[in-house]
């Protein structure tokens, strides 16, 4: 389907599209291989869209007449961790949206917000291209303050040793979701820095700005994500520190109770040798007394070792 942006919101046929005004589509791979001679676009680039992109840094191809760049959608709010991936087309005056994976329609959705955002009056092909891609990522600040509290609450746990047994595959999976946004981010700079170079003059340098400000907002976000990274870098090393400070607790009460008990060794030996001319074999209180002293021994150590703060 295509809409003619004038003085109101139409839709028009292929054969409608006026180049003096705003033209926005958004097709299936299947019509765009039925529109694609119609507006002069290379086969490679059809044929790219028959399959949806698996990397993020895919690139940007500018033409004579036209820019095409493919873009992977990342929802974070998705819980099934889908990912929608369309392919974009713009030449003067026109942009054309192809779906590749729309799982649930919700790119479309955020198409049709986005011709509709400004007036019909005073819309631009850089506006109807900035209001598209601030819709992609209008959530993105919202995912990525909830990220920053999880990650302080997880901070909160390691300082009062409250982890759970999956704590590290937990940071993994925090910085796996966050390198996946700064990937994404990625892309859409590439994007927007290929539309500000206008290499083929189908941009009003005038109107240039809505994509300067579109591109700043992503390196905010871009930003956000690599500092919330390195917090969570800094979380592993805080919670390997607290497992070796566990463990030299843990080595540390050890050596403390052999060295309180090592005497009793000592003891042990001395009186298990078989000379028959020990006195204290012979000696009726013999028994009492080998206890007595080691029970004398046991405690004064432990007195000893808490007035030294061993435990």
């Amino acid at each position: 389907m295509f809409y003619q942006i004038n003085n109101g919101l139409k839709e028009i046929d292929i054969n409608q599209i006026d180049e003096d005004f705003i033209t926005a589509g958004y097709v299936t791979c299947e019509e765009l291989e039925k529109y694609g001679a119609f507006f002069g676009f290379s086969d490679s680039t059809i044929e790219s869209c028959r399959v949806a992109n698996m990397h993020f840094r895919s690139g940007v191809e500018v033409y004579d007449n036209y820019t095409f760049t493919e873009l992977r959608i990342v929802n974070p709010f998705d819980k099934n961790g889908r990912e929608d991936c369309v392919a974009l087309y713009i030449k003067k005056n026109l942009i054309i949206v192809v779906d590749v994976e729309d799982y649930d329609g919700s790119t479309k959705d955020k198409f049709i917000n986005a011709i509709n955002r400004y007036s019909f009056q005073s819309a631009t092909l850089e506006k109807v291209i900035y209001a598209f891609i601030d819709a992609l990522i209008s959530d993105d600040f919202r995912y990525i303050e909830d990220k920053g509290n999880e990650i302080t609450e997880l901070e909160e746990d390691v300082l009062k040793e409250n982890t759970e047994d999956d704590f590290s595959l937990e940071l993994l999976q925090l910085k796996k979701g966050l390198l996946t946004m700064h990937n994404y981010y990625e892309q859409l700079l590439d994007i927007t820095d290929a539309i500000k170079e206008n290499e083929n003059n189908i941009f009003a340098y005038e109107d240039l700005r809505y994509i300067a400000n579109l591109s700043q907002k992503i390196t905010r976000l871009r930003e956000d994500t690599d500092s919330l990274s390195s917090s969570i870098t800094h979380l592993q090393d805080a919670y390997s520190a607290s497992l070796d400070l566990k463990l030299n607790h843990t080595m540390k009460l050890f050596t403390v109770l052999t060295s309180i008990f090592f005497p009793l060794t000592l003891i042990v030996g001395w009186y298990g040798m078989n000379f028959q001319t020990m006195p204290e074999f012979a000696w009726r209180y013999g028994y009492i007394y080998v206890i007595t002293l080691s029970s004398i021994v046991v405690v004064t150590l432990t007195i000893i070792g808490k007035k030294r703060k061993w435990f």
